[in-house]
């Protein structure tokens, strides 16, 4: 709005002095969401004409607004997927905040594109994809299984050229598919078509090729297969499930958003068998890979496929699509972009790719606690043994009540976020563990509240 002055000086160490604050708490408060009238009586007229000036509105948010929302990074944030960035990546969203960089093109960013290539080059050697693999990074999960199935279909599209009247519209995903894989289907009118799970909940290639083989292999452009479930942690039966795509010549995409970080820990690597003869996947940093909000890396094995599909042409846009330069843009579902990829790429930069091994085991070590904690209390019991770090059990006489009752006491007393989910109709609880500062203390004291 104006240069740099003594107004703006002062803000900016105020903000500072917030961050460090914040990153120093050795434990973050929960804090608790408020209703839309205590949230009016305290910050209802916060946009006027002439400002409040930026001390008092930085003032506001840290007295009233902030204390209305959630720290996913509480070590007893346990709901959803949570997010527990490090240091190091949160202060650095700071710098790109500041450094007004534009990542969507190599001309406007190189240097930010290439670190942030750097970044995904890692995630696709975890998976084993080709030298060539690249990608992108985006919002988040929906926005990334977006791009890959519009990448999909129009591959698919292109080789049933000539005449043909048979244009492939369909998707074939188990029923533990993220909800985002409907969503989409729906956004790109595309018909979801559901394969029946093995009796351990996982999509496997016989009951695939069974799919297939009943309404048409030439119907579909692509199948979905989960590399850790959002509800279970399950990872499908990956290797099976490429092994009939490549059969048939359908695109496989892996959606890893949550489960994928576990391809960094030797402990549950071997689960992922079959990863490396996918044609996209995901995987999002915010979630188990300690990233800022919001980080999903989008890799391609064919990246020219994704570049085909959704490069823009425009007259202003010349200078860029008339080069070999890769841009971060043609490689997704939008056009504008921040370059989210940089805070995750200077965490990996700084602390080094073993200390993420050793985090996510640490994780897992919590988990496998967890479940042996579970399964040594009479009145608790597993539903089914975690392939990662998701933990879901009943409590044995509890009505869907008794669970809802419990979560909101838990925090209402700001000590834990715990959310029920559900399976089969019947209600359940769940731990997401992907703070390496959960303790094993921390799930003992939580399922102590539940005798």
């Amino acid at each position: 709005m104006h240069a740099y002055d003594a107004d703006t000086a002062a803000l900016a160490r105020a903000v500072l002095a917030y961050a460090e604050h914040r990153l120093s708490l050795q434990e973050v408060p929960l804090d608790g969401s408020k209703t839309l009238a205590q949230l009016q009586a305290v910050a209802g007229a916060t946009i006027t004409p002439d400002g409040m000036g930026g001390i008092p509105a930085l003032e506001l948010f840290r007295d009233e607004l902030a204390l209305a929302c959630l720290s996913t990074d509480h070590p007893r944030y346990l709901s959803f997927i949570p997010c527990a960035p490090t240091d190091a990546s949160a202060l650095f969203d700071l710098v790109v905040g500041a450094s007004s960089i534009y990542a969507g093109s190599w001309l406007e960013g190189s240097g930010a594109v290439f670190a942030e290539n750097a970044a995904l080059r890692w995630i696709a050697d975890l998976a084993g994809l080709p030298p060539e693999a690249g990608g992108v990074f985006v919002p988040g999960g929906t926005t990334g299984n977006l791009s890959a199935l519009v990448t999909a279909r129009e591959a698919a599209r292109a080789r049933h050229t000539g005449g043909r009247s048979t244009r492939p519209n369909k998707v074939a995903a188990q029923a533990a598919a993220h909800s985002s894989i409907a969503a989409m289907c729906k956004v790109m009118d595309a018909e979801l078509v559901g394969v029946p799970a093995t009796a351990a909940w996982r999509l496997s290639g016989d009951q695939l090729r069974a799919v297939l083989e009943e309404q048409g292999p030439e119907s579909f452009f692509a199948v979905v297969a989960t590399a850790g479930t959002t509800n279970f942690g399950i990872v499908d039966d990956l290797h099976s499930v490429a092994r009939v795509c490549r059969e048939y010549g359908i695109w496989l995409h892996v959606d890893g958003a949550y489960g994928g970080a576990g391809l960094a820990a030797p402990s549950v690597r071997h689960l992922f068998r079959g990863i490396e003869l996918a044609d996209s996947f995901i995987v999002d940093p915010h979630k188990w890979l300690f990233a800022p909000f919001d980080c999903c890396a989008l890799l391609y094995r064919q990246p020219e496929l994704a570049r085909a599909a959704h490069t823009q042409h425009a007259s202003y846009l010349d200078v860029l699509t008339g080069k070999p330069d890769w841009n971060p843009t043609d490689y997704a579902v939008g056009l504008t972009r921040r370059a989210r990829g940089l805070p995750f790429w200077f965490s990996l930069a700084a602390h080094g790719t073993r200390a993420y091994a050793e985090a996510i085991e640490r994780t897992l070590a919590v988990a496998r606690f967890a479940e042996t904690e579970v399964t040594r209390r009479p009145y608790l019991e597993i539903v089914r043994h975690s392939d990662l770090s998701i933990v879901v059990f009943r409590r044995h006489g509890w009505t869907a009540a008794d669970y809802h009752r419990w979560s909101d006491r838990l925090l209402a007393q700001e000590y834990a976020f715990v959310v029920p989910t559900s399976h089969d109709g019947e209600t359940l609880a769940r731990f997401a563990i992907v703070n390496p500062r959960t303790s094993e203390a921390d799930i003992t004291a939580i399922l102590d509240t539940m005798a």
